[in-house]
C-alpha cells in the first residue's frame, strides 16, 4: 500500500479504486458478451476478429495475448471461429507446427456486426465518464495497469 496505508486506512474495502475498476470490466464484459451472443460470438471471439483485421496472421500466441486469455484458450476460440466459417488456418510455409490464420468474408462481416455492437458499449461508457474527456479517463486507465506491471 502506498505511503505506509493500513487497511483501515482505506476504510470499506468496497470503495477502493480496484474494485470499482473490477466492478466496471465485469459490467463491460457482461453487456459485451451478452449482445456479442446475439450475432454467435464472445468478447474474446470479438477481439480475435479485431487483431486478425489489424493483422493478418498473427500467432496464436500474440492472439492469445490481445485477447486476455491463455494459449490453451486461444486453441479453443480459433477452433470455435474456424468452425463457424469466420477464420481459416493454414500451416506457416517456413515453420511446420505455427499456424497462419486469416478473417474469411464471414468472419469480416460477424466483425462489421460485432463493431456495432461494441461501440454501443463504448458509447455508454463515454457517456458515463462525461464530463471527463474520455481519452483522458482511457490514459488514467492505462497508468493504472502499467503501475500494476
Amino acid at each position: 500500500m502506498p505511503s505506509g496505508a493500513s487497511r483501515t486506512e482505506l476504510g470499506d474495502p468496497f470503495a477502493t479504486i480496484g474494485f470499482a475498476l473490477k466492478l466496471a470490466q465485469q459490467a463491460l464484459r457482461t453487456r459485451m458478451d451478452s449482445a456479442l451472443q446475439e450475432i454467435g460470438l464472445t468478447t474474446p471471439q470479438y477481439a480475435v476478429l479485431t487483431f486478425l483485421d489489424v493483422e493478418p496472421g498473427a500467432s496464436n500466441a500474440a492472439l492469445a495475448r490481445r485477447a486476455f486469455v491463455t494459449p490453451q484458450t486461444m486453441q479453443g476460440i480459433l477452433v470455435a471461429l474456424e468452425r463457424a466459417g469466420f477464420v481459416s488456418r493454414t500451416p506457416h510455409p517456413e515453420h511446420g507446427r505455427v499456424q497462419t490464420t486469416e478473417l474469411t468474408a464471414s468472419g469480416r462481416n460477424a466483425l462489421k456486426a460485432a463493431s456495432g455492437i461494441v461501440l454501443r458499449a463504448e458509447m455508454c461508457l463515454r457517456e458515463a465518464a462525461a464530463p471527463l474527456d474520455p481519452q483522458v479517463v482511457a490514459a488514467m486507465l492505462r497508468r493504472f495497469a502499467d503501475a500494476l506491471r
